[in-house]
């Protein structure tokens, strides 16, 4: 039987052409993003207003050749805007918060590790997906893991206590009367750590497979001065202590070979009237509702992270970064969860609520 060759939509295939390259241009333009970052040039700008290349290379000590092709770069990205008659370059304050404030809610220049990362491994997990094994969190290059941190930081700071806390069902009063949490899955602690400063009288206890990961999250704890949390090595189906007030998953229950299993060792773990919190990516529960922006970022990460990480445990569930609030329900059931619902939502995360 042959098959008969369609030939291509003229108009089509220029639009899938300029597709790419505009991707290509992106693509290559995260490195520059996290140049800029290195070499302070995004702080730079900030602080300095409308400058040129001499002037911005004489405030880094940098050579002007360079700076003036990294300058042109981030016009043509659309980060930054050219006055051309007086040969000025401007980062505007609304690509400043993105792009140069670290305390900034929507920092996301730092996230730009975490693809890094991707590009670094790709031919080891491209051998993996062709050989059909997983590929374990903890294989991956460091760089991701700082990347991890740093994309998740600004939303957590944003809105884990003074906006995705109040939603549950009575948690905030037992954390300021003294509670014991558990955050799980919860890499270099920055969830933790924010949960322990907020709630000076309760005990927040750490849990990651990853010891690299625990280690920094006790200097990171450390250097924030903070005395009521503490991080140990541990699975989400092994961690030690009972009668939790409060168990937490921060964008990690997804990546897990079995989240049923999890949830329902965290069941047994829970005091009896305590809570699961559950932060996952944002997902609506179909391919067609989740063909957006961030559905893209979220599938992409789920295929070279999310999934080949669940695929190297035990079940390999492979539940993935877009699972969705119904499918996070048919898990929690599973385990024997009673109350599941959705607390609350952002952009780019669900907030749901488990109890017994």
């Amino acid at each position: 039987m042959t098959t008969e060759i369609q030939e291509p939509d003229q108009a089509r295939l220029e639009q899938t052409l300029g597709q790419l390259v505009v991707d290509m241009g992106a693509a290559m333009n995260g490195a520059l993003v996290l140049i800029g970052v290195d070499l302070g040039l995004w702080r730079a700008l900030d602080e300095s207003g409308p400058t040129t290349s001499e002037q911005l290379a004489a405030r880094t000590g940098l050579r002007e050749r360079y700076l003036r092709e990294w300058l042109s770069a981030q016009v043509a990205s659309g980060y930054l805007t050219y006055e051309p008659d007086n040969d000025t370059f401007t980062l505007s304050p609304e690509h400043a918060m993105a792009l140069a404030r670290e305390d900034s809610p929507v920092y996301l220049a730092g996230g730009l590790h975490l693809i890094s990362s991707v590009y670094k491994d790709r031919l080891r997990i491209t051998e993996r997906i062709r050989n059909g094994e997983g590929f374990g969190w903890h294989e991956h290059d460091p760089e991701l893991f700082v990347g991890t941190e740093q994309f998740f930081r600004p939303g957590y700071r944003a809105n884990l206590v003074d906006v995705w806390l109040p939603t549950l069902d009575g948690v905030v009063d037992k954390l300021r009367a003294g509670a014991t949490v558990a955050d799980i899955g919860c890499g270099h602690g920055v969830s933790t750590t924010l949960l322990a400063q907020a709630f000076p009288q309760s005990t927040i206890r750490g849990f990651d497979y990853h010891d690299g990961s625990i280690a920094r999250a006790r200097e990171l704890a450390a250097e924030e001065g903070v005395d009521n949390a503490t991080f140990e090595v541990a699975s989400a189906v092994d961690f030690p202590g009972s009668d939790y007030d409060l168990i937490c998953y921060f964008d990690c229950l997804h990546d897990m070979g079995d989240p049923v299993g999890a949830l329902r060792y965290a069941r047994g773990a829970l005091a009896d009237d305590g809570t699961v919190m559950l932060v996952e990516p944002f997902a609506r529960d179909s391919l067609p509702e989740n063909l957006n922006p961030v559905g893209r970022m979220y599938y992409a990460a789920s295929t070279v992270l999310c999934t080949p990480s669940s695929l190297d445990q035990p079940v390999a569930l492979g539940l993935g970064a877009q699972a969705g609030e119904r499918r996070l329900a048919d898990v929690a059931a599973e385990a024997g969860f009673g109350t599941f619902r959705r607390a609350t939502e952002t952009p780019f995360n669900l907030v749901l609520e488990a109890r017994p």
